[in-house]
């Protein structure tokens, strides 16, 4: 079953690694992802993040730009096996000739430090997608955990609300994960095609402020939108302190289940989260995604339905909104 992945953390363990000295191959490490363990899953399109933490960089547009930098070389690095992607025709065409593919987002809007210019030239990078906020608020909007609790009064800033306009202008999907409650409903309202949050769960399982109430998920699925399912264990139940930290494939499950009684089968996609989560990881890495197919088929997801979660409903949103 052809997998597509709307969140890692790869390039930010990679280029993490080099800034020490060191050097991790993309095609082959000890991460959740490689592209041997990608092949071994099935993959087909991964979604690769450039995650920029504010209170680790003095030039948060620079750290971005270094890091598309290093997601390029290892991309020609393993050009027989995967290729970057930024347009629908690119995608179809490596679906057709059997090759991966790789598509560059952004997680921390502050990366465009709220200019137009700045994220045009993101763009013309290869971006993609793109989060508002990661934990902390920033010139566009208010994140979505402040000492881990919802925040439903502080939303888009007016800036924000520029940059959403010229997300859509350009074909940059919007990611609402990370982003207040506040936030999610001002994009809800003033989104004109359909977004994503890449790797966000139910809150009605799991009380995390990062996941989602049933409202959102029945708004975001009527928008035409998608929901990654996200790997973390925090993000699938809540654990008491002192518990076992692990990510359980019946949780996942449960999640979309949930997920698909309140908004519908379509909204459901994956977003791994991988290389960006601790503790233990019952799947294991992308080599293991078989797994959670066999799992969804025995707690009862058609044929149809567990195609449509792995890549269906992702690409059918990108085919709409790429340009």
């Amino acid at each position: 079953m052809k997998v597509v992945d709307m969140h890692c953390d790869t390039i930010l363990e990679l280029y993490k690694a080099r800034e020490r000295g060191e050097e991790i191959s993309l095609l082959d490490n000890d991460l959740h992802i490689d592209l041997k363990k990608m092949e071994a899953g099935d993959y087909f399109l991964q979604n690769f993040a450039l995650f920029v933490d504010l209170k680790g960089t003095e030039d948060p547009f620079l750290t971005c730009v270094r890091m598309a930098d290093l997601f390029y070389q290892v991309m020609e690095e393993n050009r027989d096996r995967i290729s970057p992607v930024t347009t629908w025709a690119e995608i179809e065409r490596n679906w057709k000739e059997g090759r991966m593919s790789a598509l560059l987002t952004l997680e921390e809007g502050e990366v465009c430090q709220g200019d137009p210019a700045l994220l045009r030239t993101l763009y013309r990078l290869g971006a993609r997608m793109m989060t508002f906020t990661w934990n902390y608020e920033n010139s566009l909007a208010w994140p979505g955990r402040e000492g881990g609790l919802p925040e439903t009064e502080k939303g888009l800033k007016e800036r924000g609300f520029e940059i959403l306009e010229e997300m859509e202008a350009l074909g940059m999907i919007v990611d609402v994960a990370h982003l207040s409650d506040a936030g999610i409903w001002d994009v809800l309202r003033t989104a004109k095609k359909p977004f994503v949050a890449s790797h966000s769960n139910a809150r009605s399982l799991a009380s995390h402020a990062r996941n989602l109430t049933d409202e959102m998920i029945r708004a975001i699925a009527e928008k035409g939108g998608v929901i990654g399912i996200n790997y973390y264990c925090n993000f699938l139940e809540d654990i008491p302190e002192g518990g076992r930290q692990i990510s359980r494939i019946s949780r996942m499950v449960e999640h979309m289940k949930h997920i698909r009684q309140v908004g519908g089968a379509g909204c459901i996609g994956l977003g791994s989260d991988f290389d960006g989560i601790y503790g233990e990881v019952e799947i294991g890495n992308s080599a293991g995604l078989p797994r959670l197919a066999e799992a969804m088929e025995s707690a009862g997801f058609t044929a149809g339905e567990v195609e449509a979660v792995f890549h269906g409903n992702v690409l059918r949103l990108y085919r709409e909104v790429l340009k």
